[in-house]
């Protein structure tokens, strides 16, 4: 009985063989009354299936072994249609695979997100630090800019090679480049290379921007009670961190207070900068905020969690955002990451410093971090620290799908 089960088994198997192969003769032969008789070439199926796998736009083209030129161009329109309704320029027998492998072989590439950072004098091992935590909890590969003195150009050089296990990000290093006019100049302005991002549109060839309140509480705003010019909104706006559309900001011409005319981004900085050079205290932030108060429209303004600093709880919790949702970007300005004027920015930043790429000692460092952070608690900052670790423990949660281990 089990003899005979496998002799129909096997002849239906021949069967529908059979069959798969007469339906692609009835194409081949309907391709070559289409084409005047002449045979299609093997590579065509080779090269379609090549294509396919590098994720080109022409599911089905078969043109590059066919000897045809413009036969088999690619086309999703066969589907499930029989072979006698196609199109004349569709090929039968790539229909028939794109219809059995449609699926498998249809690749989505994946969006990269561009992490751009300047660092000058002593700042390598903030930025590295930076990175680091950007590549930890980043659920999408990460392609970076680095602007950096030529001096340290081979020490980052060294230290992300070094990471280079990891598929999920690239680095360009870039100088530092300023018009030279003016470079000296530039340079100096607020902190050592601080403008650079400036002059980031210029790569190459509305919303245009993102930044976030300089500060959520006036009575203590700097902007509203001390700048000499104008700035953005109730409080002005802060550029620590600074989301970009280069390609909008080449583009648009920008309302200003010089000229009737508008100017674009690269012709507008540096007359901006001669008629409020004594005016401005806080540099590249301060021409933003000017720029920005005659095309409020051109920007974003998100909430003080994505650039928390010290301002948002010095005195106080001031920023509802990070209370209710936890902090999305640590911003350690003043040099708080380096020194005791804010000892739970501190814990923060060497504890990522100290960690590493490894999966248990990411998932180690939530707990020494609370533990860390609770010794903080004589200071105000220190009182909300919980606003420091919520987005954390939800970031190590969804990155690694599991909890962090308690102990």
């Amino acid at each position: 009985m089990r003899r005979y089960l496998r002799v129909v088994g096997l002849c239906l198997a021949c069967g529908f063989c059979s069959l798969l192969y007469a339906f692609s003769q009835l194409a081949v032969s309907l391709e070559e009354g289409a084409a005047g008789g002449r045979r299609p070439q093997a590579a065509a199926m080779v090269s379609w299936l090549a294509d396919g796998e590098r994720g080109g736009p022409g599911r089905g083209a078969g043109s590059a072994g066919s000897g045809r030129p413009g036969r088999c161009k690619g086309s999703s329109l066969c589907y499930w249609n029989p072979y006698w309704m196609l199109p004349s320029a569709v090929c039968g027998m790539n229909c028939f695979w794109e219809a059995a492998f449609r699926y498998s072989l249809k690749t989505q590439p994946t969006e990269k997100m561009h992490l751009a950072v300047v660092a000058c004098g002593e700042r390598l091992e903030e930025t590295l630090t930076m990175l680091k935590s950007a590549l930890i909890f980043s659920i999408k590969p990460l392609q970076v800019h680095i602007f950096a003195e030529d001096q340290l150009h081979d020490s980052f050089k060294d230290r992300l090679d070094s990471w280079s296990f990891l598929q999920r990000f690239n680095y360009t290093l870039y100088p530092i480049t300023f018009p030279s006019d003016s470079a000296v100049e530039w340079k100096k302005l607020f902190k050592p290379c601080a403008s650079q991002r400036l002059f980031l549109p210029k790569f190459n060839s509305t919303q245009i921007a993102a930044m976030a309140p300089e500060h959520e509480e006036p009575r203590i705003g700097w902007y509203n009670r001390f700048a000499r010019h104008p700035y953005y909104g109730k409080t002005g706006v802060n550029s620590g961190v600074m989301l970009m559309n280069l390609t909008r900001m080449r583009r648009k011409y920008f309302k200003n207070d010089m000229t009737t005319a508008r100017l674009q981004w690269g012709d507008i900085l540096m007359p901006l900068l001669k008629k409020y050079k004594l005016n401005i205290t806080w540099g590249d932030q301060d021409l933003l905020n000017i720029m920005f108060f005659h095309n409020p429209e051109s920007l974003f303004v998100f909430s003080c969690q994505w650039n928390y600093r010290p301002d948002h709880c010095i005195y106080g919790s001031n920023c509802r955002g990070a209370e209710e949702e936890g902090v999305f970007i640590l911003h350690g300005n003043r040099g708080v990451y380096h020194d005791d004027k804010q000892p739970a920015f501190r814990a923060v930043y060497e504890a990522l410093r100290n960690c590493s790429f490894e999966d248990d000692a990411v998932r180690s460092l939530l707990k020494p971090l609370e533990l860390e952070l609770q010794k903080t608690v004589h200071t105000y900052c220190g009182k909300t620290y919980k606003v420091f670790i919520k987005q954390l423990t939800k970031s190590i949660r969804n990155r690694y799908n599991t909890p962090p281990k308690e102990r």
